[in-house]
């Protein structure tokens, strides 16, 4: 195993809307039933936004992991956001979320890599403390999916639900720290969601999509599932397997593997790739379904509370998006 400067997670925090849905309840909008899904998904139920926004759920969570590290909000030297679903273009969701906090000065930002974007983040928060500038990164995952979710659609709309999770950390010395990161901008047209149209009183010419992408109705997300459940397939267990190359340890060493929580199938494939159990795969997918960036973080905090993750334990983030992004980050909690 080989040791280097790496962080240390000193807090963790999560929150999620009080509205539930389940299986049965979108069997009453859409031609669906919870065998069909269940089987399909391994999603039971998922949580979903009352009206309240993104930097809502996120600040909650940031709180939480705040106080559980034992700080204080002015201690944060650096807010890194992820989301896919923020609630303007600007602000970011970290200056708002700074902002509930009630603290200023910090750099504060937000970073879109869709589902990869939790791994992706720890990542830039650990090269940002490597540095010695900062002495705590708080790193937040909030997503509300229901926000570009079609829900007459039945194929993508029972696999999203809404959920922040964040975490706060701290450098550490000779300690386990590995990463991959990579994307495949090829793909990029298998996932999407649309933002503004160029739409001003110069234009000459009408209007004319990216005829590489595909074309949504509003706003909503589009996805391919068969190339998505493709890519995500192999970009998994290469991810993880690229990052123990680097830590040098096998898979099998891992005590946890905490995989994006999009289908339970994907990950069932991915553990096989993998020659591992599926006894070191920590899910919650079932309660949460794919929360996006907030999945990985979401699932880690049910891992350290119910006790399956102790300190000491040699953790891999695993996640792959929409982009395509895809990308692993093995840590030593």
């Amino acid at each position: 195993m080989i040791k280097t400067v790496g962080v240390k997670v000193k807090g963790i925090g999560r929150a999620v809307p009080e509205v539930i849905a389940t299986n049965e309840d979108f069997a009453k909008i859409v031609d669906t039933n919870d065998e069909w899904i269940t089987q399909r998904t391994g999603i039971k139920t998922r949580h979903i936004s009352n009206g309240e926004p993104t930097y809502y759920f996120g600040a909650k969570a940031a709180k939480e992991a705040i106080a559980d590290a034992g700080l204080e909000a002015s201690d944060i030297g650096l807010i890194i956001v992820t989301t896919v679903t923020p609630d303007y273009y600007t602000p970011s969701t970290a200056c708002l979320i700074q902002r509930e906090l009630g603290v200023s000065g910090c750099p504060a930002f937000d970073v879109n890599a869709a589902c990869s974007g939790f791994v992706y983040a720890v990542d830039m928060a650990r090269r940002y403390l490597a540095c010695g500038d900062i002495k705590y990164a708080l790193v937040v995952a909030s997503e509300e999916l229901s926000k570009f979710v079609d829900y007459e659609d039945r194929s993508t709309c029972i696999l999203f639900g809404d959920a922040a999770a964040a975490v706060v950390l701290e450098k550490a010395e000779d300690t386990l720290f590995s990463s991959f990161l990579a994307a495949d901008g090829s793909g990029a047209n298998y996932l999407a969601s649309r933002a503004m149209h160029t739409i001003n009183p110069f234009r000459d010419q009408d209007y004319t999509y990216d005829m590489n992408m595909p074309e949504p109705h509003k706003h909503y997300l589009l996805q391919d599932g068969k190339e998505v459940y493709k890519f995500a397939t192999n970009a998994l267990p290469t991810a993880c397997k690229e990052a123990c190359d680097k830590a040098g340890i096998t898979p099998d060493e891992l005590d946890a593997i905490i995989p994006h929580q999009a289908n339970v199938r994907i990950i069932e494939t991915a553990a096989k790739k993998l020659h591992v159990s599926m006894d070191k795969m920590v899910l919650n997918i079932a309660d949460y379904g794919n929360t996006s960036s907030a999945s990985i973080p979401n699932a880690f905090y049910d891992g350290v509370k119910s006790g399956r993750i102790k300190r000491g334990d040699k953790v891999c983030f695993v996640g792959f998006g929409g982009g395509l992004t895809y990308g692993a980050t093995i840590i030593e909690y």
